[in-house]
């Protein structure tokens, strides 16, 4: 992350993502394949198999990752298009997809906000404890989503309806205001809101 100082003078904290250049990789069609698509790559893969040489081998790069996103319209599209972080603009509001960050196995009140039992009275171990989980009998069994301890986040994450802070086209960087979801160097996808059209 890092900050940014506006021209009124207000400091904004962005993070900072180089999006891309992504090339087009693969173009899907409705005669073909049932929906209409573009599958985007980004970086360049150290180690590919022959299977995703063949695939890769008309786009012209060897791309690292790749995602696919649907499209209004494959026309203009073609593979070995190069597409670029000029698509967006200053001001403009994106949609960021991510992987946030494994915490591992965690208990009820980091997982799920619960304060926990009381601190007094005789309660030596009930202090970070979940509380009651369900009825006897009835019903007899613990209701399926009970919030409970367990594996906490390393799911797929999106932060809606961020600003564009400010475009560097030369650097291939794009400064988004506010905290995104993942680690460092980790692989999001910006959206532009209200459209098909994203990029890496």
């Amino acid at each position: 992350m890092a900050q940014i100082f506006r021209e009124d003078g207000l400091v904004v904290p962005v993070t900072v993502v180089r999006a891309g250049p992504c090339t087009i990789t693969q173009i899907r069609t409705m005669d073909k394949d049932g929906y209409e698509a573009a599958q985007l790559g980004l970086g360049e893969a150290k180690r590919l198999n022959r299977a995703e040489r063949g695939h890769l081998r008309r786009a012209g790069v060897f791309s690292q990752y790749l995602r696919e996103f649907a499209v209004d319209d494959v026309n203009p599209l073609r593979v070995g298009q190069q597409i670029t972080v000029e698509m967006f603009q200053s001001g403009q509001r994106v949609d960021v997809i991510g992987t946030s960050k494994g915490k591992g196995f965690q208990g009820g009140m980091k997982r799920h906000g619960f304060k926990g039992g009381p601190r007094t009275r005789g309660q030596s171990d009930r202090a970070r404890a979940p509380g009651s989980i369900g009825g006897g009998t009835t019903p007899g069994r613990v209701y399926k989503g009970k919030k409970m301890a367990g594996h906490m986040g390393n799911v797929r994450v999106t932060a809606q309806n961020v600003e564009v802070v400010q475009v560097d086209p030369a650097r291939n960087l794009i400064m988004i205001k506010g905290g995104l979801p993942g680690s460092n160097n980790g692989l999001v996808m910006i959206r532009r809101r209200g459209q098909d059209e994203a990029a890496d």
